[in-house]
């Protein structure tokens, strides 16, 4: 498939596990319907949590809850067997060469994260169909989303730099790798699956760093949690995902009048002192309020009223306003690479230069940047982190 110029509004929402993601994206996307647009939410977390949001047996096809609005899950099993089967298919036979049981030999082949990565495959399609105006997507927890984000463009390295020439080398060299190793070598059907899936992944991540996708990191009003979704800022935003607001859940609402409560009282004088840090961390962002309310909203009323009290009179599903997180400006001094890492400090970023490549590390998460070619003949000359911003200096090297 190639990429349409344009195409759904994609919000994806992400956070740590229990702070009512979930919820807040079902009401999103129950929002969006009743708006006249034609939405459909699905889940990359295994756990599932749509169906209990909106009461109902959802499928593996979308599967209509009211007007415009459509619920997923996805079906892993038949991704699998779509994207997966000739690459599993030649690690089994290796393992069983090498003489791994069956039943072992299955687990062993599994993708890890496959549920995950599936969902992703089944975004992409549902995004390119042409037949939805928002698609929002229930993520898992933030540790799993940002191994999940970064490894479209880890596998594109990969395939960009040894694929090509392991496929040259085993097509010449198989007689004589077989009879010396006695092990079977990838076949034809092998490199063209994962060049297949390594291509869909790559349409994902355009997709979800484009213009028209976003992501809303959910928290509540906890110094621990709100510690985790400063770190999935800066890093969503190393790997280049536009992070366009922050929805802060359970916020117990304040009462001027009436019998005061000392427990209740309590805890707003302690969610007061986070929300500050919270709007201090995420300045420049949208930051919605969601009320703690005395049961979970479930069905498609309960989150509509949710998602239309968070949002008040803004606009949800506007396109970000912010420009991409990476971007190259030139002028007669030479090139300025500029990266967006909010909320990083000096001693969490380290910078490498690597052949074509800029290695950048913040806290335990590494990306290799490959350069353009027209930076291939030139040096980084400086290199500073201000308000947020990673920039690196570039000067020509003469020949």
């Amino acid at each position: 498939m190639t990429l349409p110029p344009t195409g759904p509004r994609i919000l994806l929402f992400t956070g740590k596990g229990g702070v009512g993601k979930s919820t807040i994206a079902s009401g999103t996307a129950a929002l969006a319907a009743a708006t006249g647009r034609r939405t459909l939410v699905l889940s990359t977390d295994s756990a599932h949590s749509l169906a209990d949001a909106f009461g109902i047996e959802v499928g593996s096809e979308p599967t209509p809850v009211a007007d415009n609005l459509f619920v997923q899950h996805i079906d892993a099993q038949a991704r699998f067997e779509r994207s997966w089967a000739d690459i599993q298919s030649y690690l089994l036979s290796v393992l069983t060469v090498a003489g791994v049981d069956s039943v072992s030999a299955e687990e062993l082949t599994i993708l890890p994260g496959a549920e995950e990565i599936f969902a992703l495959l089944e975004l992409r399609e549902r995004a390119l169909e042409g037949a939805w105006d928002v698609v929002v997507v229930d993520c898992a927890p933030t540790a799993e989303t940002l191994r999940l984000l970064a490894m479209p463009e880890a596998l594109g390295w990969y395939m960009q730099r040894l694929f090509g020439l392991q496929r040259s080398l085993v097509a010449s060299l198989r007689p004589v790798l077989t009879r010396a190793t006695g092990m079977p070598l990838p076949g034809t059907a092998f490199f063209e699956a994962l060049q297949r899936l390594h291509g869909e992944l790559e349409e994902v991540r355009t997709l979800l760093s484009g213009p028209r996708a976003s992501i809303r990191v959910v928290l509540t009003p906890e110094r621990m949690v709100v510690a985790e979704a400063r770190r999935a800022y800066t890093t969503l935003s190393l790997f280049g995902y536009r992070v366009d607001g922050v929805v802060a859940n359970r916020v117990f609402p304040e009462v001027a009048t009436g019998p005061r409560d000392s427990w209740r009282d309590g805890w707003v004088d302690a969610q007061r002192g986070v929300l500050a840090d919270v709007e201090a961390s995420f300045s420049g962002l949208s930051i919605w309020r969601a009320a703690y309310l005395p049961g979970e909203p479930a069905g498609v009323t309960a989150l509509r009223s949710l998602a239309t009290e968070l949002y008040g009179a803004d606009d949800p599903f506007a396109e970000p306003e912010a420009g991409p997180p990476l971007r190259i400006t030139s002028s007669d001094r030479g090139a300025v690479l500029h990266l967006s890492l909010p909320l990083a400090g000096r001693r969490d970023v380290d910078l490498a230069r690597t052949g074509d490549e800029l290695v950048v590390t913040v806290g335990s998460y590494r990306r290799l940047l490959s350069l353009p070619a027209s930076l291939s003949r030139h040096q980084v000359s400086a290199a500073r982190l201000e308000q947020g911003e990673l920039q690196v200096r570039f000067h020509e090297v003469s020949v």
